[in-house]
This record gives structure tokens, C-alpha cells and sequence, in this order.
């Protein structure tokens, strides 16, 4: 039995009303999120998308996660992937967020990437990254939850985008408490 059935097995149990899709969208709207760019290089060319899914897992051994849904053009090139690397975006890239969530264009044309020595590219000036090697890929619903063990990271310390209702957001000063 796959982990996929197995869920669908005991959704199909439950007969308790639960959120429709725009519910739960209006949900995760109003709840803030750090803006990744997942990137990988497969075939020879790199393939990347924005994520606001990425969580840490455990420090311990030290794993993340994102999701992605099994429609996404991107999975074919992660459902393969051993490596990736995950960019966490500054504050001044939402340009770079927007490029890398729009369909059907060469997201790594304009450049502002660079290629580590084992090969996954990382965004230029992004906040922080990790390279990580991919252990699990787990059917979810209508997505994939892909874990990772982090393997490198860097930082150069500037501020993060978060994204919020549909929004890009700046941390500051002002906004501490």
C-alpha cells in the first residue's frame, strides 16, 4: 500500500465537515511565510520554482521540507533529483520570487544565479541558503512533501522577504517588538 492510499483510506473513513479549498486558502493567506527559490540542475539546465512551503524539520539530524504539488512542471526534475539547494530570498528580491512562480518561461534567462562546485544553482544575494540531498518523497493529498538532509549553507545576514495575503513584506526595526 502506498502512503498515498493509506491517507486516502482514512480520509475516505472521516465523515466530518472540513474546509473546502478557498477556506483553507484564506487560512494560509493570513499566515506569513519566508519566500524560497527551490533549485535544482537536471538534463544538464537548471529548474527552479518559489516556494513558501519550506520548513525545518529537525536540527538534529538537520532536515527540511517543502511541498510541491504533482502538477507543478517542476516535478519531474525533483521527483529525480538527488541534490538541490534552496535559496531563501532577500527583502529587495521579490522581483526574483515573481520570476521564478511564472509558468512557461526560462526562469535562470536573466541571470543573478550562480552554480555551487557540485553543480545546484543558488540565487545571488539571497538571504541564506542550503544545499541539501534528498531522502523522501511522500505523496500528500495532491502534492509531493519532499524531505531533505542539509548537507552546505550560506548567509550573507541581510533581511528576508516574507510573503503575506498575496503580498510581499519587508522585516525592519519597526516591525520587532
Amino acid at each position: 500500500m502506498s502512503a498515498l492510499s493509506g491517507i486516502e483510506e482514512l480520509l475516505n473513513q472521516q465523515d466530518e465537515p472540513q474546509l473546502s479549498p478557498d477556506e483553507f486558502k484564506t487560512v494560509f493567506r493570513q499566515h506569513p511565510a519566508g519566500v524560497a527559490v527551490v533549485a535544482l540542475a537536471h538534463e544538464g539546465r537548471p529548474v527552479g520554482f518559489t516556494a513558501t512551503s519550506v520548513i525545518s524539520v529537525s536540527a538534529a539530524p538537520p532536515l527540511l521540507a517543502f511541498s510541491l504539488a504533482s502538477t507543478s512542471s517542476s516535478w519531474p526534475a525533483v521527483s529525480a533529483a538527488d541534490t538541490l539547494t534552496i535559496s531563501f530570498l532577500a527583502d529587495h528580491q521579490d522581483d526574483v520570487s515573481a520570476r521564478f512562480a511564472t509558468s512557461g518561461i526560462d526562469r535562470f534567462a536573466a541571470g543573478g544565479w550562480t552554480p555551487l562546485a557540485t553543480g545546484e544553482p543558488v540565487i545571488d544575494g539571497a538571504h541564506s541558503w542550503v544545499r541539501a540531498r534528498v531522502l523522501q518523497r511522500t505523496p500528500v493529498g495532491d502534492s509531493y512533501l519532499v524531505s531533505l538532509r542539509a548537507l552546505q549553507a550560506g548567509s550573507d545576514g541581510t533581511s528576508p522577504l516574507v510573503y503575506l495575503d498575496r503580498t510581499y513584506h519587508r522585516l525592519g526595526d519597526e516591525s520587532a517588538i
